[in-house]
This record gives C-alpha cells, structure tokens and sequence, in this order.
C-alpha cells in the first residue's frame, strides 16, 4: 500500500487502542470506516509520529455495543477498501505511491 500523511485536519482524532492474542497492546489512531460487499472494515494508523502505512481489519459486532475488530486475509479486498478510502479520503491526506 501507499505511504500517507496525515495533513492538518480540524477534526477530533479519536484512539482506540487495541490488545493482540499476545496481550500485547497498541494505539491506533482511526482514520475512516469503509463499507465494502456487505461488510464493514476500520482504517487505522499506528499512533506514533512516523508512521506512514494503515491497517484496514474487518469489523465485527459482537452485540449491540462491542465490536472486535479481525484481520483481513484476502488481499483483494483489502486492496479493494484501501482505494475506496484513498478516494474518499483524497482531500484529506496526501498520498504517495
């Protein structure tokens, strides 16, 4: 995927910090969340000052009020969600390939 920067945006940068099967935790900041075939999925940065590639998981309500996030093992579809957020998204970062 391509590297992006995050521009100066006037909006409110919302964290989620997120536990692996590890118990190995990490702040992400989020950045979008894309529809796609019926199925929802996160776009997430690593909360740190370099960072320069996102992460796209698949969202999964567990009920009402939780929802855990899964990773995405077909690269089509996240390659799929990585252009419709790059389209989306286009006034808001710059990208570079």
């Amino acid at each position: 995927m391509s590297d992006i920067k995050n521009e100066e945006i006037n909006e409110e940068v919302i964290i989620i910090e997120l536990t692996d099967d590890e118990g190995v935790s990490t702040e992400f900041e989020y950045l979008d969340t894309i529809p796609y075939e019926g199925e929802e999925y996160v776009v997430l940065i690593e909360n740190v000052e370099d960072a320069d590639g996102v992460i796209i998981l698949k969202i999964v309500s567990e009920d009402d009020e939780t929802e855990t996030y899964e990773g995405v093992e077909d690269e089509d579809t996240v390659q799929k969600v990585y252009e419709i957020f790059r389209e989306n998204r286009k006034d808001d970062f710059d990208f570079t390939d």
